[in-house]
């Protein structure tokens, strides 16, 4: 079992950047890759980031690709989300999510393990 809680969330003006921390418990932190998911308002919960075992490779979803970047520190247990030039339509609440140890995918419905989310609000 992994436990996962996120913090970080807030809100914040167009253009400007927060970052998003994942601290997770439980079993190897460093044997699982990890993901970034959101889910605004009245929309299906969708894939923003994911990032491998050591952090060399991550990979991201086409609407934030060159404004977000995802990173871990497994000394601390601890996945991030930096997101900067946010725009309104980025108002969701973040979640991170864990698949089963040794999966790499963007595929929501391959995570089994989930925090409880933190709201991100960009006003215009």
């Amino acid at each position: 079992q992994v436990q996962l809680v996120e913090s970080g969330g807030g809100l914040v003006q167009t253009g400007g950047s927060l970052r998003l921390s994942c601290a997770a418990s439980g079993r190897t932190f460093s044997n699982y890759y990890m993901g970034w998911f959101r889910q605004a308002p009245g929309k299906e919960r969708e894939f923003v980031a994911t990032i491998s075992w050591s952090g060399g490779n991550t990979y991201y979803a086409d609407s934030v690709n060159g404004r977000f970047t995802i990173s871990r520190d497994n000394a601390k247990n601890t996945v991030y989300l930096q997101l900067n030039s946010l725009k309104p339509e980025d108002t969701a609440v973040y979640y991170c999510a864990a698949p089963r140890q040794g999966v790499y995918t963007t595929a929501l419905n391959q995570y089994i393990y989930w925090g409880q989310g933190t709201q991100v609000t960009v006003s215009s």
